[in-house]
C-alpha cells in the first residue's frame, strides 16, 4: 500500500497525542499532521498533501461537521473519518451529508482504528455499530430521492437485492420476496459487497444512499 499522509483534527492535546502515537509506526503511514481547530487544519491542507483526516466533531469555533463539508468541497479526494464521543442521530445525518467516509467512537481500539483507516483507503465506508440504525433509517427516509446507477456493474437482480438490503430486509425475507433460495440470496449479497468494496450490509446500504446507486 502506498504511504498516506494523515491529519488529526482534535482540540484535546492528550487525544491528539494518543491518536498520533497509535499511528506513527504503521508502515502505510507517511506524515502525521495535527491541528487543534479548523482554521489550523485549513492552513495545513493549503501547504501539504493529506490523504486521510481524523476529524473530531466538538471543535472550538468551526465545528467538525462544518469543517468536513468545507474540506470536501475544496479537497474532494481526501477521505474523512469522524472520530467522536457523539452519536446523536441528527449529527450522524449531517455528517453523511457532509461527505464522510467513516464514523467511529473515540473508544475504538487502536488495532481496529488501523484496520478501519486501511479499509477506508481501499474504498470502504464504515459506521460504528451504535449508529447503524440511524444510517438505515436515513436510507429509508431518502429512498425516494435515489437514482439508479450502474457504475458498479451490478446485475438487475443484484440491484433488487441491494434495494431490499437498504430497506432492512434479512436474507430470508429477500429470498421470499424475490422467490429465490436463501443460498442464492447469499451469493447475490456477497457479490454486492465485493462490487461495492464494503464489508457488510450496513455499509452497502450507506454506500447506496451516498452514491445514489439504488432506485
Amino acid at each position: 500500500m502506498e504511504k498516506k499522509n494523515i491529519l488529526i483534527v482534535e482540540d484535546h492535546a492528550l487525544t491528539r497525542f494518543a491518536l498520533s502515537a497509535s499511528l506513527k509506526d504503521e508502515n502505510f503511514i507517511n506524515d502525521i499532521f495535527e491541528a487543534k481547530e479548523a482554521y489550523e487544519a485549513y492552513n495545513i491542507l493549503s501547504k501539504n498533501k493529506v490523504d486521510i483526516i481524523l476529524m473530531d466533531l466538538g471543535l472550538p469555533g468551526i465545528d467538525g461537521i462544518t469543517a468536513t463539508a468545507e474540506i470536501n468541497k475544496k479537497y474532494p479526494g481526501i477521505k474523512i473519518i469522524i472520530i467522536t464521543s457523539h452519536n446523536e442521530e441528527k449529527e450522524v445525518q449531517k455528517c453523511l451529508q457532509a461527505g464522510i467516509s467513516a464514523y467511529c467512537s473515540k473508544d475504538i481500539k487502536p488495532d481496529k482504528l488501523i484496520q478501519l483507516i486501511q479499509d477506508v483507503i481501499n474504498g470502504a465506508i464504515w459506521f460504528d455499530s451504535n449508529i447503524a440504525k440511524y444510517v438505515l433509517n436515513l436510507t429509508k427516509e431518502n429512498k425516494q430521492n435515489l437514482k439508479k446507477e450502474t457504475v458498479y456493474n451490478l446485475t438487475s437482480k443484484e440491484m433488487m437485492v441491494l434495494n431490499l438490503i437498504s430497506e432492512g430486509y434479512s436474507n430470508l425475507d429477500i429470498a421470499k420476496k424475490l422467490d429465490i433460495s436463501v443460498n442464492t440470496t447469499k451469493v447475490h449479497v456477497c457479490s454486492i459487497l465485493q462490487k461495492l468494496s464494503v464489508d457488510d450490509r450496513t455499509q452497502a446500504a450507506v454506500k447506496a444512499l451516498k452514491e445514489n446507486i439504488t432506485g
